[in-house]
């Protein structure tokens, strides 16, 4: 067997995707692309990109059918470094066309638009074993009895324990899984196979096994298990001589929220549904105003440490939606702003991120200007490869 270049990642590496969207959907019993069906409140193709836009991937080429592009376009607008090109009659074809569009990556995620739970962590294992191996593909053991049948009998047992189930994220270096697919002859519905037929070894990385493939009616109503959400309500008084910080963006006003950090309601609100989600302690118990360390303190500061806490427990921010009550100022000018520095910090894209403001119509405190309040409410995915038992 050939070896797959072991070279130390250089920071220069390019990251690229080809992502498999042209097929037709028949066996889902869809009139359409199964990609185009709605997962909430989002299409699966778009579920997808949200997935990739969390991860080291620099650019992504879909792989469309010309039947569908035309309701594919105005879907990948908002993602940055996205194009697309047409597939062939079969997935080998269309593989072969999307590394062709991609070229000048040093590694490529090849994945299948209609896997849209697939998550940030098992994409960035892969890449991580492609850039160690030359190839990191997903699969998970297999939990069932597999038998080989021949005209209806079964005609051998198969040891259970050394089945994989493959999936998508595949990924390799891109050289050799280009000269794979250009040497290659026939058909194939598995970019591994076609790799170790060019010589190479490939190696598995764990997957997970919500990280379905949408095949079947039954699929489409499915989600992947371990969503936990939260909410969280915080409520701070307006003072003389005080920065007015909202989402870690500094608000000209003429007054600024007091408290023992910068006193940034809307990040604590953010920060309490994102641990309420996750069952874990509010920030009154994780960050006490008797900590003198804390005194002054960022909020954003605090935020980045509470979104390393969820990861050590096995989670990941899926999106967040908050809303500040304010009489004054008004924050529409800011809320751009605001759902980007959320999103940074927490390092997810800021399309996952939705803030909105309203006032409180003069009524109580908030109404006479005397105080801000926010919530927010946070969605998590369990991630199960996750080391730590909570």
């Amino acid at each position: 067997m050939r070896s797959a270049t072991t070279d130390t990642l250089s920071r220069s590496e390019r990251i690229g995707a080809v992502v498999l969207c042209a097929g037709k959907g028949e066996r889902t019993g869809l009139e359409y692309n199964k990609v185009l069906y709605v997962l909430g409140q989002k299409t699966v193709l778009e579920t997808t990109l949200d997935v990739f836009a969390r991860t080291e991937v620099e650019r992504i080429v879909l792989v469309i059918s010309r039947d569908d592009e035309k309701a594919i376009s105005p879907l990948v607008k908002p993602y940055r470094n996205v194009k697309t090109v047409y597939g062939g009659a079969t997935r080998t074809e269309s593989v072969r066309l999307g590394l062709k569009a991609l070229s000048g990556c040093d590694i490529v995620v090849i994945h299948d638009g209609a896997r849209p739970f697939v998550t940030a962590d098992t994409i960035a294992a892969s890449i991580e074993s492609a850039q160690r191996f030359g190839s990191g593909i997903a699969a998970v053991p297999t939990v069932d009895t597999i038998k080989q049948v021949k005209d209806g009998a079964i005609v051998r047992s198969l040891d259970r324990s050394i089945l994989y189930n493959i999936q998508t994220p595949q990924t390799f270096r891109y050289a050799e899984i280009l000269e794979a697919y250009e040497t290659a002859s026939g058909v194939y519905t598995d970019d591994s196979e076609l790799y170790e037929k060019a010589g190479y070894v490939p190696h598995i990385v764990r997957g997970a096994y919500d990280n379905i493939k949408l095949t079947t009616p039954a699929d489409l109503i499915k989600a992947p298990t371990g969503v936990r959400i939260g909410v969280g309500y915080d409520l701070h008084r307006l003072v003389n001589d005080r920065p007015l910080i909202l989402g870690g963006i500094i608000i000209p006003h003429s007054k600024g929220l007091l408290g023992h950090s910068d006193a940034d309601v809307l990040v604590h609100a953010v920060m309490d549904a994102m641990l309420s989600a996750a069952n874990l302690p509010d920030i009154g118990v994780l960050f006490p105003d008797t900590d003198g360390s804390l005194e002054g303190i960022s909020s954003m500061e605090l935020l980045r440490r509470v979104t390393e806490l969820i990861k050590f427990h096995g989670y990941s921010v899926g999106n967040i939606s908050a809303v500040i009550t304010a009489q004054e100022p008004k924050l529409a000018p800011y809320i751009g702003g605001i759902c980007e520095s959320l999103a940074n910090a927490i390092g997810i894209a800021v399309y996952n991120v939705n803030v909105s403001a309203t006032t409180a119509e003069h009524l109580g405190k908030i109404g006479k200007g005397k105080a801000i309040a926010a919530s927010a409410s946070c969605l998590l995915t369990e991630n199960h490869d996750r080391q730590t038992d909570r």
